[in-house]
């Protein structure tokens, strides 16, 4: 079949969805919601036989889903109508929440039905970006699906509204939660702050007050300390800071400072000199077991004969710091009597690469991104050039860019099911990582060119046939690392594990062209990039953090075809009821932004 995606920005769930389609065999392409005059000269130049809607914020013009079959993936379960589905969801402390995919018609989310999926929500508040990326990803994506399969069948008619009735207690028609709606005081329970900030992560953020800036809030954790007066800073970690609440505290990790321009950067970063005297709070290095409160990025436990070395960096974006700090962990995981080392990275982000937000904020950007990728080379050396353990790189997020190439140097990829890989630089940037040591070795010269020239993304299906990832493990989070140990144990027999390390060291050892070289021709080209912008990497990076519209889609995922006439209004069954008889426009809700 071919389906056009009508999309705001081609996101991780559009991503997601643009690859299970093509992995089934269905021609796939995708048109940006520019304007309403580029959506239908692009929906008519692609002649599509369906359009699907997974992240759109715009209204879909009248003469496009009155003409072709447009179905909307709305983040909420029948009977949920608004723009801020999950974030009412998850103010409102909801224990199930589900995705509709609704025919789009004049009235907001109220088209008839193809699909519908429910799940479960867990107790402790979800943070909102996390949210998407797993439960509602899920569900779309199985929405979807069916929603194909559907549209193949000359004799399916989608469902009223009215004759389905909801599986989700609470859900109904909800108007856009405003700042009035999020606000919270510092005196309120933990629990209620990070309700409150969760439900708002990781767009647009909580209008609050920290160390004295008016800030938008975001990444928070419960704390351990308590009995200090609410409001009050009383540490800062690893770039958070924390907060004394009415009961507690809290961890804040990333914040944005209010005003023209403000960019979401970790929080240390935000309020700068607002922090002298604040104290830092020491934590030991590795501790083999913690408790669950202790704010840290980087975590490392041992089984046995395995070493797990935990990070989880907000988006996936690393910082000099960040780097830095991981370079320790994996130095200290090196150095156990282990033989296995496994390098298990977030659910929702394994790394998508230097932060360019901190980049852009900094007071000499140019020597920022320089910083940023020496020292997060030092960590891709580090992975591929150890060799006292077997070292598996647990790919548990989507990762981006030099995200992906960051964990190619280990002996082993495994990637849970699902997730989507991006291995290309789209920035403006030449790339380094030492992916020109890593990329070739797995995927072949010829084809890791393609891969950098193409720039698309990639399915852990796509992934595992071309090279890129050796073992692709269940879905479910906990399903995967249980299916992780497993895997570790087997690498980790003694036997096989001795030849492996030995077969790999052999092989460092009988590079003819030095890593060296590899990074300096690597960094000649990002010098270029960085200092002279021959790529136009300061506008690219500009356009990213500021979340600006692009021009255009790119060609790359345009779907082509003969443009024909439009064809006459097709024939909805069960779209009946007095809002089909005044369809003038159709009404297209905001997805969940993804943050930067």
């Amino acid at each position: 079949m071919r389906i056009l995606l009508l999309v705001s920005a081609f996101n991780g769930l559009s991503q997601r969805v643009w690859c299970a389609l093509r992995d089934a065999g269905h021609e796939v392409g995708v048109l940006l919601s520019i304007s309403e005059r580029e959506i239908i000269d692009g929906v008519r130049a692609a002649a599509p036989e369906l359009i699907l809607c997974p992240y759109l914020k715009e209204r879909v013009p009248a003469v496009v889903w009155q003409r072709w079959r447009t179905v909307i993936l709305h983040p909420g379960p029948v009977g949920d109508r608004g723009p801020s589905s999950l974030d009412w969801a998850i103010s409102d402390g909801m224990r199930s929440w589900g995705v509709t995919a609704l025919q789009a018609v004049e009235e907001l989310d109220a088209g008839p039905i193809w699909a519908s999926r429910t799940f479960p929500l867990p107790a402790l508040p979800p943070r909102k970006s996390a949210l998407y990326a797993g439960p509602v990803s899920d569900a779309a994506l199985e929405c979807a699906l069916e929603v194909v399969t559907k549209a193949a069948d000359p004799s399916f008619s989608p469902i009223p509204t009215e004759n389905t009735p909801t599986e989700t207690p609470g859900a109904r028609p909800r108007a856009l939660m405003r700042q009035t709606d999020r606000a919270f005081g510092w005196d309120e329970p933990t629990e209620t702050i990070l309700r409150r900030i969760r439900a708002a992560d990781g767009s647009p953020g909580v209008r609050t007050e920290v160390g004295g800036l008016a800030v938008y809030a975001y990444d928070a954790h419960p704390g351990l300390a308590r009995g200090s007066r609410p409001g009050t800073l009383l540490g800062r970690r690893q770039g958070a800071v924390q907060v004394a609440t009415g009961d507690g505290s809290l961890w804040l990790g990333h914040l944005r400072p209010a005003g023209q321009y403000g960019i979401k950067l970790p929080a240390t970063t935000a309020l700068g000199e607002r922090l002298r005297g604040v104290p830092n709070s020491p934590i030991e290095a590795y501790a083999e077991a913690e408790a669950p409160n202790t704010y840290r990025q980087v975590r490392y436990r041992r089984t046995g004969a395995i070493g797990w070395l935990l990070f989880d960096f907000y988006n996936g974006a690393m910082a000099p710091g960040h780097c830095r700090r991981l370079l320790a962990g994996l130095r200290h995981a090196a150095g156990q009597d282990t033989r296995v080392l496994v390098l298990r990275g977030g659910t929702e982000a394994f790394s998508n690469g230097v932060h360019l937000n901190v980049i852009e904020a900094a007071p000499d950007p140019a020597a920022a991104a320089w910083a940023n990728i020496r020292a997060i080379n030092q960590v891709c050396r580090e992975i591929i050039a150890c060799t006292r353990q077997v070292v598996v790189a647990a790919y548990a997020g989507s990762a981006g860019a030099g995200g992906v190439m960051l964990g190619l140097g280990a002996d082993v990829v495994a990637a849970r099911d699902g997730i989507v890989l991006n291995p290309y630089y789209d920035i403006g940037l030449f790339g380094s990582e030492l992916h020109t040591y890593t990329l070739p070795r797995r995927v072949g010269a010829d084809r890791a060119q393609r891969l950098i020239d193409d720039k698309l993304p990639m399915s852990t299906a796509q992934a595992v046939r071309t090279g890129l990832v050796d073992e692709v493990g269940p879905r479910h989070p906990e399903a995967y690392g249980q299916w992780l140990t497993l895997l570790a144990e087997r690498h980790g027999d003694a036997r096989a594990a001795r030849k492996r390390r030995a077969a790999k060291a052999r092989r460092l050892a009988a590079e003819r062209i030095p890593l060296d070289v590899y990074e300096t021709r690597e960094l000649a080209e990002m010098s270029r990039d960085i200092y002279t912008d021959r790529s136009g990497f300061a506008a690219a990076r500009h356009a990213f953090v500021g979340k600006l519209r692009p021009s255009a889609t790119p060609r790359r995922l345009l779907l082509t075809g003969d443009a024909g006439p439009i064809p006459a209004p097709w024939p909805r069954t069960g779209d009946t009821g007095p809002a089909a008889e005044r369809r003038t426009s159709a009404a297209v809700r905001p997805a969940v932004p993804v943050s930067a």
